[in-house]
């Protein structure tokens, strides 16, 4: 295989017959003659009954079918060899940005990870985001510390926006002996850790810098769902059921409740024909309540009294955002009580702070622990700059470039948001001029259609291809008894049967409002 390198992040393997494998760097990219370490899960006893728990070395996950044989991302999980004596690894943990489900979670399984697979005990957390490297003390973390955090909602090492100063993050990863970097955030977090990461390789240091992507707006691209959003959905669930009795039990009832999504693409307009107060009439006269959920960057371009601030940025690069809920709350109740056609009763519901504040569900908590492992996996087998996530299905290192170098988008010309609108039986308020603008956009592919698209395939036809590496994976549709003849492969085959249960219904998780 001839592999090339435009920059240190991206690592290009071309194979035979169009194979593409966008590779993660690793310590022997840029440091020679390392010394490597048998992996201490040989001798660990949780892993005694596992015949092959070691990823080879060749093993990847499919991401897209651009050519013959695809695009490849390495998978994740332990290997043979580790670059870090056990004694040797002084790790430390970071969170920013925004809250999210789970956090604490992740922050306690790669303690977990650590101590009870490799033997690490040095593991320090970093206080109040990337701006507790040089401004605040570091917290101690051991299985002891954390064993109940999971259960709590935030962060126990405390979060905040900005402050990223690369050369003093630096220095003071330099000066403190830490060789593992735990970065926990969202894109612009991530793209904070690819800086970072340059920087640590600039000065040959032997730093494993690992991200694990957090949003519950669930826009980080490639990855099939970021941590946290199984838990946001059914959260706001509740909000949208509070707002559904409040509307029910008045006469000609609204309930309007605005939920996390920054980056909106459904346009839609509130005067004239199609309009939303058309809609609003016609679905007041016809149930005599209705309910409306809207995303927090829906409509802005509407917001003209406040246009200025449309250009305005936080601290992490994120656009400022009106309030939009409480905006066309005030703009609906102005239009009935204009026209006098009738007398509304409207509720406004802003859960968005409160779902970001609770603890993370079953499911998330599963799928916080497989993405925290396979950053420790991945740390400790001397991989650097790159970013943990779920692939179609099975758990890759991701490099960093990928990660941030778009946002991951509800595209409103696919089969996922005619299901929405079908199932809500809402419209679309796209105008036939708007609809042939948006199908000239080219889309960029998305893991959603990818994997729609995979469900076409008839199983029997599957069935009679040869398996591959990658179809050992796909073993979720044979029945118990077939899968107890198999012979063990890798050790997160296990994990994964586990979480792509947890993970099946993301096609489809799109909240409903009730009418």
């Amino acid at each position: 295989m001839a592999s090339s390198e435009s920059d240190s992040q991206l690592k290009i393997v071309h194979g035979e017959a169009g194979y593409i494998l966008e590779d993660v760097p690793h310590f022997s990219d840029y440091i020679p003659n390392l010394r490597t370490y048998p992996n201490p899960l040989r001798s660990n006893p949780a892993y005694s009954v596992v015949k092959q728990y070691f990823v080879h070395m060749d093993d990847t996950v499919v991401v897209h079918k651009d050519g013959p044989r695809g695009v490849h991302f390495r998978r994740a999980g332990p290997r043979q060899k580790v670059y870090f004596n056990s004694d040797d690894v002084h790790a430390c943990i970071v969170t920013c940005g925004g809250l999210c489900p789970g956090l604490n979670t992740v922050i306690r399984e790669i303690v977990c990870g650590l101590s009870y697979m490799y033997g690490v005990n040095k593991v320090l957390g970093i206080d109040g985001g990337y701006r507790g490297f040089y401004s605040k003390n570091t917290i101690t973390l051991t299985p002891k510390v954390v064993n109940d955090i999971h259960k709590r909602g935030g962060t126990i090492l405390g979060t905040s926006r900005g402050g990223h100063d690369t050369g003093k993050i630096v220095d003071s990863i330099q000066d403190r002996g830490i060789n593992q970097v735990y970065i926990i955030g969202g894109d612009g977090t991530q793209r904070g850790a690819a800086v970072i990461y340059e920087e640590v390789r600039r000065r040959g240091l032997k730093v494993a810098i690992a991200g694990i992507p957090k949003t519950i707006d669930n826009d980080i691209p490639v990855i099939d769902k970021s941590f946290g959003f199984d838990t946001a959905v059914e959260e706001a669930q509740r909000a949208i059921n509070a707002a559904h009795v409040e509307a029910e039990s008045a006469e000609n009832g609204l309930g309007v409740v605005k939920l996390m999504g920054r980056y909106s693409e459904s346009p839609f307009y509130l005067e004239g024909k199609g309009g939303l107060f058309e809609f609003i009439e016609k679905r007041l006269k016809e149930n005599g309540h209705m309910v409306i959920v809207i995303a927090e960057g829906a409509g802005q371009d509407l917001l003209t009294e406040s246009m200025q601030a449309m250009d305005q940025k936080d601290a992490s690069g994120n656009k400022l955002l009106q309030d939009v809920g409480l905006w066309i709350s005030h703009k609906i109740k102005d239009h009935f009580a204009r026209t006098n056609k009738m007398p509304i009763t409207l509720k406004y519901i802003d859960p968005t702070y409160m779902i970001r504040a609770v603890p993370s569900n079953a499911s998330d908590n599963v799928y916080c622990t497989l993405l925290a492992q396979s950053a420790v996996h991945g740390a400790m087998a001397g991989y650097t700059g790159f970013t943990v996530g779920l692939v179609n299905g099975r758990h890759t290192y991701i490099p960093f470039n990928r990660i941030i170098e778009r946002q991951n988008k509800v595209v409103i010309t696919d089969r996922m948001w005619a299901r929405l609108l079908s199932s809500t039986n809402q419209p679309s308020f796209l105008k036939p001029r708007d609809v042939d603008e948006v199908k000239k956009t080219k889309q960029p592919p998305t893991q959603l259609l990818e994997g729609d698209n995979c469900n076409d395939v008839n199983k029997a036809e599957k069935a009679e291809q040869p398996p591959t590496q990658l179809e050992g994976d796909k073993c979720n549709d044979v029945s118990e008894p077939e899968k107890a003849e198999q012979p063990p492969t890798q050790l997160l085959e296990g994990d994964k049967l586990k979480n792509e249960q947890e993970s099946g219904n993301h096609a489809d998780s799109c909240i409903k409002t009730k009418n």
